[in-house]
């Protein structure tokens, strides 16, 4: 891995890359976030090497395919030397990829957790465990930063991107480990619990677990509780890993790569963002702004040609109708080509506004163009990868 310092303000992507050892990609649905992450991580094992960690948490099934992959899962596996070949790339590094499995690494943590092995057996046999452990208090955002924590801690990568997972809230995996460790010391846990505990209920609770039981009857209660009561057995090693999580968050050699395109909704969230990063004392090292209109556009040369075009369309038609076909014909066709690109202009102009409006916070503002396809391979990904890394 080259070697700059996370002190150093970077220029490009590459030189952020090279001097972070978690990259955290973010931005709301559709505007290419998971495809970016996975781009980022196939050029830092190309062109600054070491071993690297696309770590995703829903992706497509034609991204799986890209890497190579014919499914994604807990256990990170090698993308295939002979696809990056095959491609036309020679990696300096590895790459690696695997996707969040809510259930496996919630059974993880319990097994990590768990004081005895009687409470863990007990907690992974609980029906409500089985039934919600995928939904439980938002748990998708909280085990994608719990699952980063792991891998990071363990030493395994150079490098590791994180695609995080969608959310109502751009901002709510940044606050699922503080929210998990709050979620453990809550009223509203114990105030579950404590009669089942005590094996008493309270004067307060009783009209709640009166009505409770004649609609979700006695044994649905008593699988709460019990889940519970044993899950507080892991409270400090709960408490402990989240906090341990937030700190990574903060750590100097972590990074976040907001994504978004210049779409009226994707630059509200994508703003919103910035500021929940900049509040929070998290390092913004770069905005990745997919589907952008081409530069050319702004080109003061190319627009008065535009305008010719429009304004003599008739003149220009007869010097070139010998050929083309009927001159009415030609004229109506570059009168076309004229208008359409003052229009995509004026909206190119609006781009370069946004653009430099969103630029003001992150180190780097990359852009990548509308492409004439889906990315679906290791040579689509290069191609989104070459367009943002220097």
């Amino acid at each position: 891995m080259a070697s700059r310092s996370p002190g150093d303000r970077a220029g490009t992507l590459e030189q952020l890359l090279a001097s972070r050892e978690i990259v955290v990609t973010c931005g709301s649905g559709g505007v290419g976030k998971t495809t970016t992450a996975a781009a980022l991580g196939a050029m830092a094992a190309t062109h600054i090497g070491g071993k690297v960690l696309v770590l995703t948490v829903d992706p497509a099934k034609r991204l799986a395919n890209a890497l190579g992959l014919e499914r994604f899962g807990n256990v990170e596996r090698p993308v295939p030397q002979e696809l990056l070949t095959e491609a036309g790339v020679a990696p300096r590094g590895e790459l690696w990829a695997a996707m969040l499995d809510t259930k496996e690494s919630w059974d993880s943590l319990v097994r990590t957790h768990a004081p005895d092995p009687q409470t863990r057996d007990a907690i992974l046999a609980n029906p409500l465990y089985q039934n919600i452990t995928g939904k439980f208090v938002q748990s998708h955002d909280y085990i994608a930063m719990e699952r980063l924590y792991e891998i990071h801690s363990s030493g395994r990568y150079d490098l590791i991107v994180i695609d995080t997972p969608p959310t109502r809230n751009a901002i709510d995996f940044l606050e699922a480990p503080e929210r998990m460790a709050d979620f453990f010391s809550s009223r509203l846990l114990r105030w579950l619990i404590t009669p089942y505990r005590s094996r008493l209920i309270n004067a307060a609770s009783r009209p709640f677990y009166t009505i409770a039981d004649r609609i979700l009857g006695s044994q649905f209660l008593e699988d709460i509780a019990e889940f519970f009561i044993l899950f507080q057995t892991m409270y400090d090693g709960f408490v402990e890993r989240a906090e341990a999580v937030t700190r990574t968050l903060a750590d100097r050699r972590t990074t976040f790569v907001v994504v978004s395109t210049l779409e009226e909704a994707p630059v509200r969230e994508a703003e919103f963002f910035i500021q929940a990063l900049d509040s929070r004392a998290l390092h913004l090292g770069a905005l990745v702004l997919n589907k952008v209109l081409p530069s050319y556009l702004l080109d003061d040369a190319a627009m008065a040609s535009a305008e010719t075009l429009c304004r003599k369309a008739g003149p220009i038609a007869a010097e070139l109708a010998d050929g083309l076909g009927d001159a009415a014909d030609v004229e109506r066709v570059l009168r076309e080509i004229g208008e359409s690109f003052v229009n995509y202009r004026i909206v190119a102009s609006r781009e370069a506004e946004q653009r430099k409006e969103l630029g003001r916070v992150p180190e780097i503002v990359a852009s990548a163009p509308y492409f004439d396809q889906d990315i679906f391979d290791i040579v689509g990904l290069t191609r989104l990868g070459e367009a943002i890394w220097r």
